[in-house]
C-alpha cells in the first residue's frame, strides 16, 4: 500500500515522502482500521485522509465544522484535479441536492459536510446511496463533552456508521487531553482503540510569559526586533484588534486587523495581504488562524489571556511551522486574571435569561412553535440585541450554550457569491423565451456567458449581468427571482451574513428542556480550564514547555532551556542579574532615559531579564519609572543580592 500512497502523494501534492507518523496513519486507514490521529497544528492532518481516499474506491465523506476551511480545502482539491464539493448551512437547497447526487453517482471523490447536516433526512437518504470509502472527522475533539469546543451534532456521527458498516473512520485533531482521546474513540464507535500521536513538543518554538503592565511597549519592541517573517497579535476583543493595528501603524509598524464581525470580502482581503507578506503583522481575535498554513510566522503575541490551555496551544502553535526558531509571548498585567474570571462568570447567563433570549429568537425570525428545524437564518447579533434590549455579550454566550445543548449551530459570515443553475431542459429553452420575451435578454446572456450553467451552479455577479443586458442590477435580481418561481432556474443570492441553523424544531419555553446538570457540568469544566490557564501563567519555577506538555499528558518531557522560566532559573542567572543591575545603575542618570534605549544598550542580555531588573530596582527605590516608558535614577535603597 505504501508504494501506491507515496505515488499519489507525489503526483497530486508534489511531496517525495510523508512526514513522520503520516505514513503510519495512512497505512492504518488503508488496512480498514478505525484510527485517531493526533498531530500538532501544522502537522499535515489533511494529507492523512486525502491520500488514502485517492487510493480507495468511492467517496470520502469529511465532517468539519469550519466552513471557511471546508471551502478552502475544496478549492485546493479541485485545483489539483480532484473532484470535491461541500454542503453547509446557507446554501441553496438545489445546490445541496446537486452535490448529494454527484456523490451518489460516483462523480465526487470528496464530499465535505458540516456536522449539523448529519441529522437531516435528506442527508441520511443520500448517504444510503453513496459508496463511502472513508469517513474523516476533522476537529474530532468537538465530539467530547470534556473537550473545549464541544458540538452536539458530532454525536450523530456514530449514528450514520451503520449505513457504511465496512467503512473505516479517521478522526483528526491537534489538541486533546487523555480523557478526550478516550472519549473520541468511544463516541465514534471505534471497533478497537487505535491512536497515533506525535509528541506535542515543538522544539523550535519558545513559550514565554511576561508579567508586564506596559504591554504596548513590549509588543513594539518585539515586533521591531523581528527582522524576517510575520507575526500574529491575538486579543479577545474585536474593537481592540483595530486599536492595536492603528497604534502599530502610527509607530511605523505596518499592520492590519481581523475579526469575525468584518464582512467576508474584507476578511479575505486582509488575510491575503498578510499571507503574501504585504503586511507583516495582523492583530486578530481567535477567529483568525484556523486552517491557515503560513510557514514563516516568527512571533505570536497574546495581549489577553486565552480561556483555555487548548486554545493557547493552538494559537501559539501557528508560529514556526517552517521548523525554524519562533517565539510565543503571553503578556499578563495584574488585572488580566481577574478579568478572565469575570468573563467566565458572564459566559454562563442565568437559565431564565437563556429562555428569554431563545424565545426572542423565535420572534425575531418569525418561527412558529413546531417549525424551523433544519432551516438557516441570517443573524446580526447587534441588531437582535438592540431590538430586544439584551446586551450583545449575553446574547453571544447564550447562543454558545444553546449550541452546546444541540438547539442550534452558529457559523460566522462567509463570502458566498451569488450562483445560478438553469433547470429547464435544452428543448424547453426556446419555447420558454418565446412565451416570456421579457426575460429573453437575461436568458440569452446567461447561456452565452456562463459555461456549465445547464448542469451545475455557476457563480454570477448581478452587476456584470446588468451591464451586459442593459438592465439595472435590481432588475436582474428581480428577474432571477421570478425565473426561479417559474422553476426555470435556481438562484442563490449572495450570502455574507452569519447564520443560525436550528437543529430542532422551535419549542415553547414552557417545555424548554435545558439540562441543569449539563449547564453546571459545563460551567465546572470551563472553571477548570480557566484555573489551568491561571496556574500556567503564575508558575514561574517550571519550564513553560514542560507545563504545556504535561497538560496534554506528556509527563516525561525535558525543559526547553529557552523560555522565560528556564532563562531565569539557569545557574548563571544570579550572576547575570547582578551584572545587569550594576550596568543599569551606571547608565541611568537623574534624567529620564527611554526604556527602549536602555534595552538596546543592554543587548547582550535577554530583554526579559533586563525588564525584570528594572522592575526590581524600581520596586526598591533605586530607579523610578516614568509615564511614556522612561526610567531615571532615584537613589539607592537596597540590593537584592
Amino acid at each position: 500500500m505504501s508504494t501506491t500512497t507515496r505515488a499519489i502523494l507525489t503526483k497530486y501534492w508534489g511531496y517525495p515522502s510523508f512526514r513522520p507518523l503520516q505514513e503510519d496513519i495512512v497505512d492504518s486507514v488503508m488496512a480498514g482500521r478505525d484510527t485517531l490521529a493526533l498531530l500538532p497544528t501544522g502537522g499535515g492532518k489533511s494529507i492523512c485522509f486525502q491520500v488514502p481516499a485517492m487510493a480507495m474506491e468511492g467517496v470520502c465523506l469529511v465532517i468539519t465544522p469550519l466552513i471557511a476551511l471546508m471551502k478552502d480545502q475544496v478549492a485546493h482539491l479541485v485545483e489539483k484535479g480532484m473532484a470535491a464539493a461541500a454542503i453547509y448551512s446557507g446554501m441553496h437547497p438545489d445546490e445541496q441536492e446537486l452535490a448529494y447526487n454527484q456523490a451518489a453517482y460516483g462523480r465526487l471523490k470528496f464530499l465535505y459536510v458540516s456536522p449539523e447536516r448529519l441529522q437531516t433526512q435528506v442527508f441520511i437518504e443520500a448517504v444510503k446511496l453513496m459508496k463511502v470509502c472513508l469517513l474523516a472527522v476533522d476537529e474530532s475533539h468537538c465530539i467530547s463533552q470534556w473537550g473545549y469546543d464541544f458540538r452536539p451534532p458530532y454525536l450523530k456521527i456514530a449514528e450514520i456508521r451503520p449505513y457504511m458498516p465496512k467503512t473505516p473512520v479517521l478522526a483528526l485533531t491537534a489538541t486533546a487531553t487523555a480523557k478526550v482521546v478516550d472519549d473520541i474513540q468511544f463516541r465514534l464507535g471505534f471497533k478497537e482503540k487505535n491512536v497515533f500521536q506525535s509528541s506535542f513538543e515543538r522544539k523550535n518554538l519558545t513559550y514565554n510569559v511576561y508579567h508586564e503592565a506596559d504591554k504596548y511597549g513590549v509588543l513594539r519592541r518585539k515586533l521591531e526586533a523581528m527582522t524576517e517573517g510575520s507575526a500574529i497579535v491575538y486579543v479577545r476583543n474585536r474593537k481592540r484588534t483595530q486599536v492595536i493595528a492603528d497604534w502599530l501603524n502610527s509607530v511605523g509598524i505596518p499592520a492590519t486587523f481581523y475579526h469575525a464581525g468584518l464582512d467576508a470580502k474584507t476578511r479575505d482581503d486582509r488575510q491575503d495581504l498578510w499571507m503574501k507578506g504585504k503586511v507583516k503583522v495582523i492583530a486578530a481575535t481567535n477567529a483568525f488562524g484556523m486552517g491557515i498554513d503560513k510557514p514563516d510566522v516568527r512571533l505570536v503575541i497574546h495581549m489577553d489571556l486565552p480561556d483555555s490551555i487548548e486554545a493557547y496551544f493552538q494559537e501559539a502553535g501557528r508560529a514556526g511551522r517552517d521548523l525554524k526558531p519562533a517565539e510565543a509571548f503571553l503578556l499578563v498585567s495584574p488585572a488580566d486574571i481577574r478579568k478572565l474570571q469575570d468573563d467566565l462568570a458572564q459566559s454562563f447567563p442565568e437559565l431564565e435569561r437563556i429562555k428569554l433570549i431563545y424565545n426572542a429568537l423565535g420572534n425575531y425570525f418569525n418561527i412558529p412553535v413546531g417549525a424551523g428545524e433544519n432551516v438557516s437564518y441570517p443573524l446580526i447579533i447587534t441588531d437582535f440585541a438592540n431590538r430586544y434590549g439584551f446586551s450583545v455579550l449575553e446574547v453571544f454566550h447564550t447562543l454558545k450554550i444553546l449550541e452546546k445543548e444541540g438547539f442550534l449551530m452558529l457559523s460566522d459570515s462567509f463570502d458566498e457569491p451569488s450562483k445560478v443553475m438553469i433547470k429547464a431542459a435544452r428543448d424547453e429553452l426556446y419555447g420558454f423565451q418565446v412565451n416570456n420575451p421579457q426575460y429573453g435578454e437575461l436568458i440569452k446572456c446567461m447561456l452565452r456567458s456562463l459555461p456549465g450553467v445547464l448542469t451545475d451552479f455557476v457563480k454570477i455577479n448581478e452587476e456584470v449581468l446588468a451591464k451586459k443586458t442593459g438592465l439595472t442590477a435590481e432588475k436582474v435580481q428581480e428577474q432571477l427571482k421570478k425565473l426561479e418561481a417559474y422553476h426555470f432556474l435556481s438562484y442563490a443570492p449572495c450570502n455574507d451574513k452569519p447564520q443560525v441553523f436550528f437543529l430542532s424544531e422551535f419549542v415553547d419555553t414552557k417545555h424548554f428542556n435545558l439540562s441543569k446538570e449539563n449547564y453546571h457540568d459545563r460551567k465546572r469544566e470551563a472553571e477548570a480550564r480557566v484555573k489551568a490557564v491561571v496556574e500556567f501563567v503564575n508558575n514561574d519555577v517550571e519550564c513553560r514547555s514542560v507545563q504545556l506538555l504535561r497538560y496534554f499528558n506528556e509527563k516525561t518531557s525535558k525543559r526547553c532551556g529557552r523560555c522565560d522560566v528556564c532563562r531565569k532559573n539557569d545557574s548563571h542567572s544570579v550572576v547575570a542579574y547582578n551584572s545587569i543591575e550594576e550596568k543599569l545603575k551606571s547608565m541611568v542618570s537623574e534624567d529620564a532615559v527611554p526604556i527602549k534605549s536602555v534595552l538596546s544598550k543592554c543587548n547582550e542580555y535577554e530583554e526579559g531579564e533586563v525588564l525584570e531588573a528594572i522592575r526590581f530596582l524600581a520596586d526598591n527605590g533605586v530607579l523610578q519609572l516614568e509615564a511614556g516608558g522612561s526610567v531615571r535614577q532615584r537613589g539607592h535603597k537596597k540590593s537584592r543580592h
